[in-house]
């Protein structure tokens, strides 16, 4: 980046700096949101003039953000900046760009925030990966995020590329009219959340791997990338073989080889670089708790956790860990939208401080099942385990378990 800054933008960017490592010294955080805020406070267009001259990637969505991002970056190649704490608002997105002066950024950004970081970093390319309750007491309404969404990327909004998620018709309807589209066909199984159409309210019709409403509605037929059993991109087959577990990962990292590709860089060099990844944030990475090895796998709404559970190995045991506090959304009711009848057949040891309405919820759907208290009754004896959870009660399992 070579942009001439005022002194105010200077001062501001000195503050970001100061400010982040104070409350790293003291321990308070990852020291990113609060320089962020300082930043911010002292010049409140700070986060336009840091983009300035930079090559710009924003993901979105209500899951997978960080994964996606974390691809793109690492496919990228080199020096790219990034909010790697996942701090997925400005003041997050600040604090990435004052630490860093690469010409590239992939921003994980989040789905509220959305159009407010793209009117101040003008990206090259937004990845929209899909839409979802999330967090009820303060997420719930997504036809509205949708709209919100189709406001920021509509053609008269922004120029850049939009590569869009064809497979999910609340994405499908927030893109449908941007200038530069790129649709990617991938699999899904949820669509608990777009079952009436966005356009007349009608019932979507869900067939196979199509979809439609009665209205005209309808999944896009002509897709740049399309993911079945291999990745189809720029006429050619990639096999993707990831490190990181799991169907929705293939998606995720579909998604970030078609926006880089829109940047020119090639998908196999691209590829090669996305499978040396094999943990993003301690997710899907290996970790020793007692005489056990465990595998920490984030889960923060229906959506997400039943692409997890569909993703799980056989033979594993299985921890499922819930809190309700700011982070995870204090209305745990979301549990009764999961699917936990995929884990049928296995016994399942419930945590977290909401422990007793997880076991409530599997007891209806006949899944065995033990209310933990104490955690360290759990450290010896035993095979792997597979531990699911939400956002404060994975942060809690990664401070009480060590590397492997």
């Amino acid at each position: 980046m070579n942009v001439r800054l005022s002194w105010r933008t200077r001062v501001a960017i000195w503050g970001v700096a100061a400010v982040n490592a104070l409350s790293r010294r003291l321990g308070r955080g990852a020291g990113t949101v609060a320089g962020g805020r300082v930043g911010l406070f002292l010049d409140p267009g700070l986060l336009k003039k840091l983009s300035q001259g930079r090559t710009i990637i924003l993901v979105s969505g209500t899951n997978g953000k960080t994964t996606t991002s974390a691809m793109t970056r690492t496919g990228w190649g080199g020096d790219v900046a990034g909010n790697i704490t996942g701090a997925n608002m400005p003041e997050g997105h600040v604090a990435a760009l004052c630490a860093s002066s690469a010409p590239r950024a992939v921003l994980e950004t989040d789905e509220a925030w959305l159009a407010t970081v793209v009117q101040a970093t003008s990206p090259a390319v937004v990845v929209l990966l899909n839409l979802s309750r999330d967090q009820l007491d303060r997420a719930n309404e997504v036809r509205q995020m949708a709209q919100r969404w189709r406001e920021c990327v509509d053609r008269d909004s922004f120029a850049g590329v939009v590569v869009a998620n064809a497979a999910d018709p609340l994405v499908v309807f927030a893109s449908e009219t941007a200038r530069n589209i790129r649709w990617v066909d991938v699999p899904t199984t949820w669509r608990g959340d777009a079952a009436s159409c966005p356009h007349c309210t009608r019932a979507i019709v869900f067939e196979a791997t199509s979809w439609s409403c009665p209205c005209g509605f309808v999944k896009p037929t002509e897709v740049t990338a399309i993911l079945s059993n291999v990745l189809e991109l720029g006429g050619r087959s990639y096999s993707l073989d990831l490190a990181l577990p799991g169907a929705f990962n293939e998606v995720n990292a579909s998604l970030a080889l078609t926006s880089l590709a829109e940047l020119d860089i090639g998908v196999e060099e691209a590829l090669t670089r996305i499978r040396t990844l094999t943990t993003v944030q301690g997710r899907y990475g290996l970790r020793r708790y007692g005489t056990r090895t465990m595998r920490l796998l984030l889960a923060k709404n229906p959506a997400g956790t039943a692409a997890l559970l569909e993703s799980l190995e056989p033979g594993d045991d299985v921890w499922v860990a819930i809190n309700a506090q700011i982070a995870d959304g204090k209305d745990p009711s979301w549990l009764y939208d999961v699917p936990f009848e995929l884990l049928a057949g296995r016994h399942v040891s419930c945590l977290g401080e909401r422990r007793l309405d997880l076991a409530t919820r599997l007891t209806y759907v006949d899944v065995p099942c033990d209310v933990i208290d104490d955690p360290d009754a759990l450290r010896e004896g035993g095979g792997d385990v597979t531990l699911v959870a939400n956002y404060t009660a994975f942060r809690e399992w990664m401070a009480r378990t060590a590397p492997c």
